[in-house]
């Protein structure tokens, strides 16, 4: 008999002997109640900006094809995520796809203005265009889909109606990519990102995160055939010319290369004193700005994308603004941009007739200042947003007939709220 000094404890109450049938039942009854719990959301803002500060001590190892071959493996499991190599303990930053089927909780799309969020008056632009408005997409067919992002900071859609393609503005957490379908339903492409450019048709994207540049086809709702390099300064991809990415080398200063991911890494000596891209022309030549005539000045040039973006032509004449806002027309005929007086900010939109680009060039004052994109539907006519929200439509046979197109407000607008006007697919 153990005495009072004895540290055994007693026999216990119950049994400790568990045959193999409890055993299962209890195994069964702890994974059917976590399958029961939500599943909390793929994308974290406070663990993404964690991550971005962590990145900065950390350089991404990982080739294109190791990165592809990941996101074959992972799909199964309804969650694909690009990361580094194992040795490397950073945790992904670029989300692909929801094991929920939605990387956000999206309500069914309100088909019209009676229910969900008040439609805005959206005057003339009514039928027109497709607008995102303080995170909810107003579609020309009278369609409202919320987003789930606070603000938009672009917007196109994408060919045969296959929806749309948003980037988000920029967050502590960085930028998204969404994809979000006639549906309503919204799936997040990208997450983290501190900068994305979507090409024309919608089929390829590229981002920087880190000290890397990547580049991915968008098929469906899925990321394809990554591959990347390394990102050299402030280099961001701003926009595409065939399937190469047009890449900034500072958002603060000139300076444009082109990156051919087949062709391996950005060249370090490929840079041109550009000062902007508008877009392209049918024949693949793009639009820009250089610095040129005396004195010094933006003026209008075309780029060849053959040989590094070398300016095939440039001709001066009114004082443009290089901001890089505007857009060209899907015939190649005309240029919607900004104008400037002196060393002042943009004071109003110019159309320029770009048949007089070998000669003396002809451009005439056409509405307010652009705030945004530009939008250039079939029928050829422009729609942008001002500096104060309001929507202008531009079109060019009334502004060569000497009429300057005015804004019409947004109704049931918040005073913040800022409309991203979305852009048509490229033809």
């Amino acid at each position: 008999m153990a005495g009072p000094g004895d540290n055994r404890t007693p026999v216990p109450a119950r049994p400790t002997v568990v045959t193999a049938d409890e055993l299962e039942r209890a195994l069964r009854e702890t994974l059917s109640r976590q399958a029961a719990v939500p599943l909390p959301c793929t994308v974290d803002p406070a663990s993404l900006a964690i991550r971005r500060a962590t990145r900065t001590r950390r350089r991404r190892v990982v080739t294109g094809t190791a990165l592809a071959g990941m996101a074959t493996v992972l799909v199964s499991a309804g969650m694909v995520q690009l990361s580094p190599q194992a040795t490397q303990p950073t945790p992904p930053t670029v989300v692909l796809g929801d094991p929920r089927g939605s990387s956000w909780t999206v309500p069914e799309p309100v088909p019209s203005p009676s229910g969900g969020s008040p439609r805005p008056a959206l005057g003339p632009a009514g039928g027109a265009v497709d607008l995102v408005v303080d995170g909810t997409l107003y579609t020309a067919g009278n369609t409202n889909i919320p987003l789930g992002v606070a603000d938009a900071d672009r917007a196109q859609r994408v060919p045969d109606k296959g929806g749309w393609l948003v980037v988000g503005a920029p967050t502590v957490a960085g930028r998204a990519l969404l994809s979000v379908h006639a549906d309503g339903s919204t799936r997040v492409l990208l997450a983290g990102a501190e900068a994305i450019a979507v090409a024309p048709d919608g089929g390829q994207v590229a981002w920087r995160d880190g000290d890397r540049l990547s580049i991915a086809g968008i098929v469906g709702d899925k990321l394809v055939a990554v591959a990347g390099t390394t990102a050299p300064g402030a280099a961001v991809p701003v926009g595409f010319a065939g399937n190469s990415v047009l890449v900034r080398r500072d958002p603060a200063r000139p300076g444009y290369a082109l990156w051919h991911p087949a062709a391996g890494g950005l060249p370090t000596a490929g840079w041109r004193d550009v000062l902007a891209v508008h877009g392209a022309l049918p024949d693949g030549r793009l639009v820009g700005l250089v610095s040129a005539g005396t004195p010094r000045r933006p003026c209008l040039a075309l780029l060849d994308p053959t040989r590094a973006l070398a300016t095939i032509r440039s001709a001066c004449g009114p004082t443009l603004s290089s901001d890089g806002l505007g857009g060209v027309s899907a015939d190649g005929r005309w240029l919607l941009l900004n104008g400037r007086t002196g060393s002042s900010d943009a004071t109003g939109a110019l159309l320029v007739d770009l048949a007089t680009l070998g000669g003396t060039l002809v451009a005439r004052p056409a509405g307010p200042t652009l705030a945004g994109a530009v939008c250039w539907t079939p029928a050829g006519t422009a729609w942008y947003a001002d500096a104060r929200g309001g929507l202008v439509p531009v079109r060019p046979d009334r502004v060569v007939a000497g009429e300057r197109a005015a804004a019409s407000p947004l109704t049931g607008v918040e005073p913040a709220g800022r409309p991203v006007v979305v852009t048509d697919p490229a033809p």
